[in-house]
């Protein structure tokens, strides 16, 4: 084959991890500058800071009447966690599972809650599992993206009007860069660290009137640990929900989260942050689309995700070797690419088939994505030269 020139043009930000995710454009640590260090977060300016963090979140998401929000332990992680043990098991549940996070918690719903009435729902990478199969008289619990594999769900209609159960959505790689109706949910569930390319350890979750219901009326069977309790003996802990944190919260982070707030607010809002990440996998698609490679992970069209689209090797050659010869490829230009300075983080995630997964959010500069492109074409040449 022949090799194309090294390229000399990189990214300005050649920072494309799938999480932590790049953050904002122009962003600098003196961003932080009035973050209340040294102070306690339950002070009368503490708590004005994380009331804040929750009152804009619910603005600029435009949440329907009735929502509420609060910020949690974990990161999204905790967040899912604190939902499927303070309100499963109510009900029958149908779990859907279609990458690495969606089987964690499937294993959570199998080897940890034991729930008696569960059914489950996988699909292989690069592909939904049907979900015209799935019971809303039930709980459902499922992922909107699947971060490890770049499947997405298009849209929330398969989602019914009238169910009877809860739907409970990991939404963290899709939130600020998927069109979600959250009338169709009732815990939304994410993080900072992802599309706004926020700090960790901190989670967010959004619950609908329906699911308040569930938490003052239900207890569950199993013990719910302290960071994950949202009740007490009265009721609903009210004030979580208010900006009164379960445990103590980095205001450092507290104040990231608000710069990127504020961030969104200038570019838009919630649609103008959803075009940059439309905008920003448009152009890896269009060049993947004339690249004969690579591939997209996700097999339909519909499906592709707008923020970790995920790519698998597609040069018939390389698909008839043993996929540890793809991982040497992978391997070789994730080295090439790093050693130079012009890429960061773009190996698949571990497990998933080889290939590249590349991060479009709404952090991302359009620019960037069209300068990473001739720099993939070289590594690739190059790993392949060496095979």
């Amino acid at each position: 084959m022949l090799k194309p020139p090294k390229p000399i043009t990189k990214p300005k930000r050649p920072f494309f991890s799938s999480g932590p995710c790049a953050k904002r454009p122009g962003w600098q640590p003196d961003a932080l500058g009035g973050a209340l260090v040294g102070r306690s977060h339950r002070s009368e300016d503490g708590r004005a800071r994380l009331k804040l963090a929750v009152t804009w979140s619910r603005d600029i998401l435009r949440l329907p009447a009735g929502y509420e929000v609060a910020i949690v332990p974990g990161s999204d992680t905790g967040a899912f966690e604190l939902a499927m043990w303070n309100l499963l098991g109510a009900r029958g549940v149908d779990l859907l599972a279609w990458d690495v996070f969606g089987r964690n918690w499937l294993r959570d719903a199998t080897a940890e809650l034991k729930l008696a009435d569960l059914r489950t729902f996988e699909a292989e990478a690069g592909h939904l599992p049907d979900l015209s199969k799935v019971d809303f008289s039930r709980d459902v619990l499922f992922t909107w993206n699947g971060t490890t594999t770049g499947v997405r769900i298009p849209n929330a209609d398969w989602i019914a009007d009238d169910r009877g159960g809860l739907v409970i959505c990991d939404a963290t790689s899709a939130l600020f860069a998927e069109d979600i109706d959250f009338n169709k949910i009732d815990v939304l569930t994410y993080s900072w660290q992802k599309a706004l390319g926020g700090e960790g350890a901190h989670g967010m979750i959004i619950m609908s009137p329906r699911a308040l219901d569930r938490l003052a009326s239900y207890r569950p069977p199993w013990p719910v640990p302290k960071l994950f309790r949202l009740t007490n003996s009265d009721g609903i802990l009210r004030g979580v929900f208010e900006g009164v944190t379960i445990n103590t919260p980095s205001m450092l982070c507290v104040e990231d989260y608000l710069d990127a707030l504020g961030w969104v607010d200038e570019i838009g809002g919630l649609d103008g942050a959803i075009a940059r990440a439309r905008a920003n996998a448009s152009a890896l698609y269009d060049w993947i689309d004339r690249t004969d490679w690579v591939e997209p992970l996700a097999v339909a069209p519909a499906t592709r995700s707008h923020t970790s689209v995920a790519m698998r090797f597609a040069a018939p050659d390389l698909i008839e070797r043993s996929e540890s010869v793809r991982l040497d490829i992978m391997r070789g230009m994730v080295r090439l690419l790093e050693g130079d300075g012009a890429v960061f983080d773009i190996a698949a995630y571990r497990g998933m088939p080889a290939g590249l997964r590349v991060w479009c959010g709404t952090t991302i500069e359009t620019q960037d994505i069209v300068a990473l492109l001739p720099w993939l074409d070289w590594a690739y040449a190059e790993a392949r030269s060496v095979m």
